[in-house]
């Protein structure tokens, strides 16, 4: 799960903070706008994984991230994000543009590997960071392969 959480995070290096991001991903809201009920703004994304400025980072107890994760996917299920793809610690959205195209999206759940997990106040976070690009185009022609010789 290590190696997933640091892929995964390694994805997120590439895009930037949510709250960067363009009107067409964040609606042009306030990051105050985007922390639910529960959440607190982990502005430094728990210094882990090298996600601080990034992602745009909230945290809560532990043992309530999974629950916040929920509230998250039905929030931006509200926005007109579709969940598209994802395991456990990862879900990628996508949202049509008006214009053709979509615009990508992608929530992570993590914590501090270095500290113990039945310590009532260990933290976990939720990362979200834009993907570039349009997620929805169709990949790059690859030539045809050249017909076997008889």
């Amino acid at each position: 799960m290590k190696t997933l959480l640091l892929a995964a995070a390694a994805v997120l290096f590439a895009a930037p903070a949510m709250a960067q991001t363009q009107a067409s991903t964040t609606d042009t809201v306030s990051a105050d706008a985007l922390i639910l009920p529960g959440a607190t703004a982990a502005p430094d994304c728990g210094g882990l994984y090298g996600m601080a400025g990034r992602a745009f980072c909230v945290s809560a107890p532990l043992t309530s991230i999974g629950a916040l994760a929920d509230a998250y996917v039905a929030d931006l299920q509200g926005k007109g994000w579709i969940p598209a793809d994802g395991d456990d610690n990862i879900v990628i959205f996508v949202r049509r543009r008006d214009a053709g195209g979509c615009d990508g999206l992608q929530m992570m759940a993590f914590y501090d590997t270095t500290k113990p997990t039945d310590d009532p106040a260990a933290l976990g976070y939720l990362g979200f960071g834009a993907i570039r690009g349009d997620v929805c185009a169709a990949p790059e022609a690859q030539p045809a392969a050249p017909a076997p010789q008889q």
